[in-house]
C-alpha cells in the first residue's frame, strides 16, 4: 500500500511540474513575462508654426504726467477752491493759505530796505565832511612846514600838524568805505525784501499744468507745512488721464529682451470680464534695478533670495480706447491711477518656423549618472581629483526624445525663440518626425536612450473614438 501510494504522489508532482512549465512557456509566448514593458508616453509631430514670444508682467495703471503739488510756505488753508476730479488749466487758482505773517515779514524788510538807504545817505554826508576836514588839516599842514623849515616853529609843533593831516586822511578812506558798506547792506535788505515778497507770493497757489485734480489731500481750514522745512505736506496731484500708462517690474532674466518700442497686450482688470485688451507701446526701461535707486546697502548686504526687478513703463495707446472716450463724452476717463493690469510685451514673432511643444524639450549631461563605482579600493583623494575634472568636462546639451519603431532616441537640437506652448527648433530635427513630448517627469528625468515606449492608452482610446 505505501509503494501505491508514494507512485501516487510522484505522478502528481510529476503532472504539477508539466503544467507549470507550459503555463511559463504559454506566458512567455505571449509576452507576459520575460519581456520590458514600455513606457506610456505622449506623442507629437515636429511641425512649422507661428510663434510670438512674450514677457509677462503685472503693475497699475498711472498717468504718464502726474504733478505732486507742496506747499512752500507753511500755514493754515484759507481758501480751496478746487474739488477732487475737477478739471484745472495752467495758472488757474487752487488756494490760499493765510499771508498775515508773510505780510508782516514784507513790511519788516521793507522797512529794512529804507532804514540801509537811510544809513547809505548819512554815510555819504560823512564822507563831505571827512573832505572838508582833510582839505582844512592839509592847508594848516602845509602852512606850517614851511613855517617849520624856516625855524619859526618847533619840531614838536609841526609833528603834531603832521600828525591831524594823516588822521584826516584816514578819516576820509574810512568813511568812504563805509558808502560802500552801506550799499552792500541796501543790497541784503532789498534780497530780503524780495524773499518776504515770493514767500508773500507763495501763499497764493495756482496750477502748474492743466489737468484733473486727480488726488485731494486736504481740506480748507487744515494747517500744511512747507518744504522750506521738511518734506512737506503733499496737497493734491494734478494728472492728464488722457495719457496713461501702466508700470510694471519686469524680471531681469526677462528684461534684457524688452527693447524700447516692442508692442504689448494690456488686460486690465476693471475690463477683464468684458475680455477687452488694450494695445500699448514700451517706452521707457529703468536702467537700475526697482529699490536699489535709493538704496545705500552694499551688493553683500542684499538677501541672495531677492528677486531682482526692472521697471518698465508701456504707454496705453490713445487709439485702443477712442470708443470709451465717445461714449463718455469726455465727462470722465476709462483709466484711473492705480488700477491693477497685466501686460504682455511681445519681444518677437517668426512665423512658420520648425517647432516642437516646449515640453518636450530637456537637457541631458555628458556625463554617466552618480553612483557607477569602477574600484573600490581607489583613494578618497584620487575620487575627488575626480570628480572635480568631471565637473568642468560636463557639458549640458539641449536635447528631444524622437521615436524610431517603438525606441526612444535622443537627438541634440539647439532651440530659439517660444510662447507659452511651443519652442522654435533651429537644428536638429526636420519636419514630420514623431517626438516624445510628456509626460513632463519621464521625459526630463527617467527617459533613456533605448528605452521602449507606447502611446499612453488614454491617448489612444481617444484617437480610437475620435476616428470612429
Amino acid at each position: 500500500m505505501a509503494r501505491k501510494s508514494s507512485g501516487k504522489l510522484w505522478w502528481i508532482v510529476g503532472g504539477v511540474v508539466i503544467l507549470l512549465a507550459g503555463g511559463l512557456f504559454g506566458a512567455k509566448q505571449a509576452g507576459w513575462i520575460g519581456k520590458v514593458k514600455p513606457v506610456e508616453v505622449e506623442f507629437a509631430k515636429v511641425k512649422r508654426t507661428d510663434i510670438v514670444e512674450r514677457v509677462s508682467a503685472s503693475g497699475r495703471v498711472q498717468p504718464e504726467v502726474e504733478v505732486k503739488l507742496s506747499p512752500d510756505v507753511s500755514g493754515e488753508i484759507i481758501s480751496l477752491n478746487v474739488a477732487e476730479g475737477d478739471s484745472v488749466v495752467k495758472g488757474q487758482l487752487l488756494l490760499k493759505i493765510r499771508p498775515d505773517n508773510y505780510e508782516s515779514l514784507m513790511a519788516r524788510a521793507a522797512a529794512a530796505v529804507n532804514s540801509s538807504k537811510a544809513s547809505y545817505e548819512q554815510t555819504k554826508a560823512m564822507v563831505s565832511q571827512a573832505e572838508a576836514r582833510l582839505l582844512q588839516t592839509k592847508a594848516i599842514y602845509e602852512r606850517n612846514k614851511k613855517l617849520y623849515n624856516d625855524k619859526v616853529i618847533s619840531a614838536s609843533d609841526y609833528e603834531q600838524f603832521q600828525s591831524n593831516y594823516e588822521v584826516a586822511l584816514q578819516d576820509l578812506a574810512s568813511s568812504k568805505a563805509n558808502v560802500s558798506a552801506a550799499l552792500f547792506n541796501i543790497k541784503s535788505a532789498e534780497a530780503g525784501m524780495r524773499d518776504a515778497a515770493e514767500n508773500l507770493r507763495k501763499t497764493t497757489i495756482f496750477a502748474p499744468v492743466s489737468g484733473i485734480i486727480s488726488l485731494l489731500n486736504v481740506e480748507a481750514g487744515e494747517r500744511v507745512v512747507g518744504t522750506s522745512q521738511m518734506a512737506g505736506t503733499e496737497m493734491m496731484r494734478i494728472a492728464n488721464l488722457s495719457n496713461m500708462e501702466v508700470r510694471v517690474n519686469v524680471n531681469e532674466n526677462d528684461i534684457v529682451r524688452v527693447m524700447l518700442g516692442d508692442t504689448a497686450e494690456i488686460d486690465v482688470d476693471a475690463y477683464s470680464a468684458s475680455g477687452r485688451k488694450f494695445k500699448g507701446i514700451v517706452k521707457e526701461i529703468a536702467n537700475t534695478a526697482a529699490g536699489l535707486a535709493s538704496s545705500t546697502s552694499t551688493s553683500s548686504s542684499i538677501s541672495a533670495d531677492a528677486v531682482t526687478e526692472f521697471q518698465v513703463k508701456v504707454k496705453i495707446l490713445n487709439e485702443s480706447f477712442d470708443d470709451l472716450m465717445k461714449s463718455r463724452n469726455k465727462k470722465s476717463y476709462p483709466f484711473k491711477p492705480g488700477m491693477t493690469a497685466s501686460v504682455e510685451i511681445i519681444t518677437e514673432r517668426k512665423n512658420s518656423v520648425v517647432s516642437v511643444p516646449i515640453a518636450a524639450v530637456t537637457t541631458r549631461s555628458n556625463q554617466p549618472a552618480a553612483g557607477d563605482k569602477k574600484d573600490g579600493n581607489q583613494s578618497e583623494t584620487n575620487g575627488e581629483d575626480a570628480q572635480k575634472k568631471s565637473k568642468k568636462e560636463e557639458v549640458i546639451k539641449e536635447v528631444v526624445f524622437v521615436n524610431v519603431n517603438g525606441k526612444a532616441e535622443m537627438k541634440e537640437v539647439k532651440t530659439g525663440i517660444s510662447d507659452f506652448e511651443n519652442i522654435e527648433i533651429l537644428s536638429g530635427l526636420q519636419d514630420g518626425e514623431e517626438i516624445i513630448a510628456g509626460p513632463y517627469l519621464a521625459v526630463s528625468k527617467n527617459l533613456k536612450v533605448g528605452d521602449l515606449v507606447e502611446k499612453k492608452k488614454e491617448e489612444a482610446k481617444k484617437e480610437d473614438k475620435k476616428s470612429n
